[in-house]
């Protein structure tokens, strides 16, 4: 089964790679491995919640924002894929987290990006990663996240 099909069964599709705000590309290969720049969760080039977690935006809607953002992720990483190639590992996985002072609870938020790459890739789903809180971040968004990828050669059976 492929990306698409995956993502067609949780109700989900890939979105359209969201175009750089400023002087960087959205992915970038290193050899087999594909570093994706910070993806916000934004939904036809809009964002889809603004503010901190939890004072302007819920645990919930944040949670929501960082599978959109996930998925955002995923539409660069496809970009630079070649056809005959499949996901072989996610690496590692940054989340930031537009926190208010007392709010703790950016790993849970993360759990939202970190489920879904579990749900559609398995075992090679499951990654490393980092879960912050942030004074802020690019267009007062909720949650950035960053995707290390390893990619190789579909098998032929």
């Amino acid at each position: 089964m492929n990306i698409a099909e995956k993502l067609n069964e949780l109700g989900l599709s890939l979105p359209t790679v969201p175009a750089p705000a400023g002087a960087y590309r959205p992915a970038v290969r290193a050899g087999s491995l594909v570093f994706v720049a910070g993806q916000l969760p934004t939904k036809d080039g809009t964002l889809t919640h603004i503010g901190q977690v939890p004072n302007d935006v819920s645990l919930p809607d944040a949670q929501y924002a960082a599978r959109l953002a996930t998925l955002n992720a995923l539409a660069a990483l496809h970009y630079v894929m070649d056809p005959d190639e499949t996901i072989q590992q996610v690496l590692r996985l940054d989340v930031f987290v537009n926190s208010a002072p007392d709010f703790t609870q950016q790993p849970t938020v993360a759990n939202a990006a970190s489920n879904l790459l579990e749900q559609l890739f398995g075992p090679q789903g499951t990654h490393a990663r980092i879960a912050v809180g942030t004074a802020q971040l690019p267009a007062n968004a909720p949650v950035e996240l960053a995707l290390i990828v390893q990619v190789a050669p579909k098998h032929a059976h």
